[in-house]
């Protein structure tokens, strides 16, 4: 078999292309998917050579299988490019009469299944990788630290609050302290749709590590919903500053930064510093 697959290499490649090609359609670039075909091609004479010595091999579809994932092709899709490799290899003997070399194919068909199998794996590892990575991504995205003044930080919060992003606020929002060197926070939940027991505690967590750095957090957007809810629950924020918006909270963090804020007969607000 492997006398036949080296003396007929471009003409298994061609139809292996050809075969591979049409299952994933047009989605495919198929120069890129024929250079990556021709080099597992390369690694599979090797391993075979080399009396199944497959690691080369493998990390050739293990490639192939993180491309496919980053793509957007499935598993299925994915497992058949390889698969169609027996397709291609069969045209070549199946008008002959040889006994030896149709038992070569099914050794060689049982070979391909196992690496179909091992890209298939190689593939679904390779999306929850992506998946998580995105997942992360999102998470910092969905959670920014926003200066409002000198001295005072906000954490605008949108979405569900859980454990994981409660660790990300924590991490984003000891960050934003130990870098700016402020001292007040402002953890705004107007984008959080529903507070409960749960949520809570991760509030009180985030508030607490914050006074652990030495800065006092306020909590702002406590819609009457909201505020009908925790007292219905029984939750209890102790001594933390909670406000009806971020306009409130921003104000009082002002006065206790020792801003003077004044609302002059226009209706303008006039911000001074106060003096000792």
């Amino acid at each position: 078999m492997e006398e036949l697959l080296r003396a007929q290499e471009e003409t298994v490649l061609k139809r292996w292309i050809d075969t591979a090609g049409a299952t994933v359609g047009g989605r495919a670039d198929r120069a890129v998917l024929a250079g990556r075909l021709r080099e597992i091609y390369q690694a599979l004479l090797q391993s075979i050579s080399e009396g199944g010595d497959a690691s080369d091999l493998r990390g050739q579809l293990a490639d192939l299988s993180r491309h496919q994932a980053r793509e957007g092709f499935t598993p299925s899709e994915t497992a058949v490019v390889v698969f169609s490799l027996k397709e291609a290899v069969y045209g070549l003997i199946e008008s002959e009469e040889d006994f030896e070399a149709l038992r070569g194919y099914i050794w060689l068909s049982r070979y391909i299944d196992d690496l179909g199998l091992f890209t298939f794996e190689t593939f679904v590892s390779a999306r929850e990788r992506i998946i998580n990575d995105q997942a992360e991504q999102l998470l910092e995205l969905s959670t920014p630290v926003v200066k409002l003044w000198d001295g005072i930080l906000a954490v605008p919060l949108v979405g569900t609050l859980d454990s994981a992003r409660t660790q990300v606020v924590m991490e984003k929002l000891l960050q934003g302290l130990v870098e700016t060197g402020s001292e007040h926070a402002v953890i705004d939940i107007t984008g959080v749709p529903a507070v409960d027991t749960q949520v809570a505690q991760h509030l009180l967590k985030a508030v607490v590590a914050a006074r652990l750095m030495g800065a006092e957090c306020v909590i702002s957007g406590i819609r009457p919903q909201i505020a009908h809810t925790i007292v219905t629950l029984g939750i209890e924020f102790g001594d933390i500053v909670t406000k009806a918006s971020l306009a409130d909270a921003l104000a009082y963090a002002l006065r206790q930064s020792g801003v003077q804020i004044s609302q002059g007969p226009d209706r303008h607000v006039v911000v001074g510093l106060e003096r000792s």
